[in-house]
């Protein structure tokens, strides 16, 4: 491929990310359940990422490896985006969402609007990775492309097993006001980001060899992935949250486990 049929896919995508998240500003305004925003944004960057890997290059039709990618991120975009809409469906809103709402006061549809722009030019690194992916020079497939499927199984099977025990501890009413502290989460406090970031390293393992220099771009999905779930939107807003809801509960547990890695309890850890 040469470097403006890449820069047209790269422009392509950007734009319908945009759309998407429009739409997205849309249905949280209307429904005043800004829970739908994660579950259209999941949806949008598998629609866009699929798109993008059975983009048609010279004409020719759509390789194996493309395929494969597409129906990777397909799975991937399903399970997170059904799971995140299932939680919407029972939920008034996102605190994360109203807490920045609360902070914008009146200004906050057109804040939200911008916010959720920002969120769709910040996926260009995401949906770009999948492309580069699904467009590796080599005709055949890989061990590498087998090894991708690997890890992003790896990372969808921890992510729901990190869900499910999440919502097995809930819905004990013996738990109730109490710190998940089982299973996954006893290694990690945020269990279910390490193992979506883990599902993004499947397209640098795919995309990265000699003969394909644009490889390196697929890079930049982990390393943006870690940074937002990390430093951003994912756990600054939620453990704030949790410190407001569960005080030096959520503090004890802080001190001894792991933020994003899981890793063995610290002295003072429970089962």
């Amino acid at each position: 491929m040469t470097i403006l049929e890449y820069l047209q896919a790269l422009l392509a995508m950007a734009l319908a990310m945009s759309v998407l998240m429009a739409l997205a500003w849309m249905v949280q305004q209307r429904s005043g359940n800004s829970g739908w925003v994660d579950t259209i944004w999941t949806f949008s960057v598998g629609l866009v990422g699929a798109a993008g890997a059975i983009w048609p290059v010279g004409g020719a039709a759509p390789n194996a490896r493309q395929w494969l990618v597409a129906v990777l991120v397909a799975i991937w975009a399903v399970r997170l985006g059904g799971h995140v809409a299932v939680r919407s469906r029972g939920i008034s809103d996102d605190p994360r969402y109203a807490e920045f709402a609360r902070q914008w006061g009146a200004a906050a549809p057109r804040r939200m609007f911008l916010f959720l722009q920002q969120q769709a030019w910040g996926s260009i690194p995401l949906v770009f990775a999948i492309f580069v992916a699904a467009h590796a020079p080599a005709a055949e497939l890989r061990l590498q492309d087998y090894l991708g499927i690997l890890v992003l199984f790896l990372g969808i099977a921890g992510e729901g097993l990190a869900d499910a025990q999440l919502k097995a501890f809930r819905a004990d009413p013996a738990n109730k006001g109490k710190v998940c502290d089982v299973g996954l989460w006893r290694w990690s406090r945020h269990p279910n980001y390490f193992f979506e970031w883990v599902c993004w390293l499947s397209y640098p393992v795919i995309a990265l060899s000699f003969d394909n220099p644009w490889g390196l771009a697929s890079l930049l999905a982990p390393l943006f992935m870690y940074w937002i779930l990390v430093h951003v939107t994912g756990i600054p807003p939620l453990e704030q949250q949790m410190l407001r809801s569960r005080g030096d509960s959520y503090r004890a547990y802080q001190a001894r486990t792991s933020a994003f890695f899981p890793l063995p309890p610290r002295d003072g850890a429970t089962a």
